[in-house]
């Protein structure tokens, strides 16, 4: 199955009538993971190939380049449509073109592209948000359809303007963003369903929620056109507590042999590598 199914697949959660949580991923085995436990769809975010890359926070530091590279390690392993979080496109709308000819060609199944102001500008208070102009942010999204040509991947309009402009606010954006050509619109911030029923009255076009409170019930928001509900990166974050624990039982001289209960089997490891196949392949090929 090639990338062109994988985004059919994702196009088919967008045309549906369920709210879908991806996988958050953040490396070839961890979207294996995902996938074998059945997952329809995957997350790479910004922030989580920055933590996983470079060690590093979400400022923006990650290059596309970096970041194409990690999506294309994952898309050799694992045949999840991938949902990415490129972030501002890395630029301006030029750049937002190449971005979304690089992500593309590295087999992502839909991106968006959000509309704050990033990186941090000089001068900028640490706890404030600022969004692009709507014009510009128009700007963006014409040439990131424009550049998808006759590619099917997916692309998304991603707004934080619940956060900085309220509803109404909110609703002009959508209405420029969906006129742009692009397939779904991204929110954050989403805090009540009468949100989400103005956002989708603006435009009849899927939406994707970045994070919603828990008394939100999923079918409530499927029942008025949301389609993918983010609800966070853990994993990354459990695999780092795990790693801690691990690291620090050996450091203190805790037999590897008192592990066995709280690390994947020898026979797990194999099967999510694929060492029966490439044990074939030596068999085969190594003469």
């Amino acid at each position: 199955m090639g990338h062109t199914e994988e985004r059919r697949k994702f196009r088919a959660v967008l045309a549906g009538t369920r709210c879908l949580s991806p996988a958050s991923v953040y490396d070839p085995l961890s979207a294996r993971i995902a996938e074998s436990v059945g997952f329809e769809i995957g997350m790479l975010a910004g922030s989580v190939a920055s933590h996983t890359t470079l060690a590093a926070p979400d400022l923006i530091v990650l290059t596309l380049t970096e970041f194409a590279g990690q999506i294309r390690r994952i898309k050799r392993a694992s045949r999840l449509p991938l949902l990415v979080d490129a972030d501002h496109g890395y630029g301006n709308a030029l750049n937002v073109m190449r971005t979304v000819w690089e992500l593309d060609h590295a087999g992502v199944a839909a991106m968006s592209i959000e509309d704050p102001v990033l990186p941090q500008r000089f001068g900028q208070a640490d706890a404030a948000e600022e969004l692009v102009s709507t014009a510009e942010m128009v700007g963006k999204l014409r040439a990131a359809v424009e550049a998808r040509g006759g590619s099917n991947v997916v692309i998304a309009g991603r707004t934080a303007a619940l956060r900085i402009e309220g509803i109404e606010g909110t609703v002009a954006r959508v209405k420029a963003y969906a006129a742009t050509g692009v397939d779904a619109i991204f929110v954050v911030g989403l805090e009540t369903l009468a949100q989400l029923e103005a956002i989708r009255a603006a435009a009849q076009l899927p939406v994707i929620i970045g994070s919603a409170p828990a008394s939100l019930q999923r079918e409530d928001l499927a029942a008025r056109g949301a389609r993918v509900l983010l609800q966070g990166h853990q994993p990354v974050a459990a695999a780092v507590k795990a790693l801690r624990e691990c690291y620090e039982h050996l450091h203190r001289g805790g037999s590897p042999a008192e592990l066995k209960d709280r690390i994947a089997s020898a026979q797990e490891m194999d099967r999510l590598t694929g060492a029966a196949e490439h044990k074939r392949w030596q068999r085969e090929f190594l003469r």
